[in-house]
């Protein structure tokens, strides 16, 4: 019979893994079917290949390393991108076993929240902007954040509330952070 700490991890109702500097060392079937690849796909792989782009896996890196420091924890909402190809929105949160080097060995847990948040036909500098937004950051914030001007966020925000047919600021982000209007 399997010990309680594994019977608890496969049969979890969020995707769990345990990683290596990045890299998947163990996942539970709940991750493997969020993502729609086999089970067996997943370990020894960079977590580079669920993330729209290299550059952003980079920036999500950065991000993450900066917020683990001294507590070992993150959380965020995400884009992430399942073997089809699909986009979709992920609250991912974190622990690092080593406070000291979050990404040398760490757990997180991943949740697909696309239902409440439609991920498709979004630039992935939409998909920053919409994220930050989604955070209650300040174009300013967002601004210095991405490394781009406050006037370039108020494009992309108009932009999100074309495609998502909010009539004001308020609306889309009730929409981006999944909450019903």
């Amino acid at each position: 019979m399997q010990d309680l700490a594994t019977l608890a991890f496969d049969h979890a109702p969020v995707g769990l893994i345990y990683s290596e500097d990045r890299v998947i060392r163990r996942c539970n079937p709940a991750f493997a079917r969020m993502f729609e690849y086999p089970h067996d796909a997943f370990e020894g792989r960079s977590l580079s290949f669920l993330y729209p782009s290299d550059a952003e896996f980079e920036r999500i890196g950065r991000l993450g390393a900066e917020k683990m420091s001294g507590s070992g924890r993150y959380r965020d909402e995400r884009i992430m991108r399942r073997a089809s190809g699909e986009l979709f929105w992920c609250r991912v949160r974190g622990q690092s076993l080593e406070a000291a080097t979050p990404f040398a060995r760490a757990v997180w847990s991943f949740a697909d929240i696309s239902e409440s948040r439609p991920a498709t036909g979004l630039t992935t500098r939409e998909r920053q902007v919409a994220k930050m937004l989604a955070e209650g950051l300040t174009s300013k914030e967002i601004a210095r954040g991405l490394g781009i001007s406050p006037r370039t966020v108020e494009v992309h925000r108009s932009r999100l509330m074309a495609k998502f047919n909010a009539r004001n600021s308020l609306e889309l982000v009730a929409q981006l952070a999944g909450i019903p209007l």
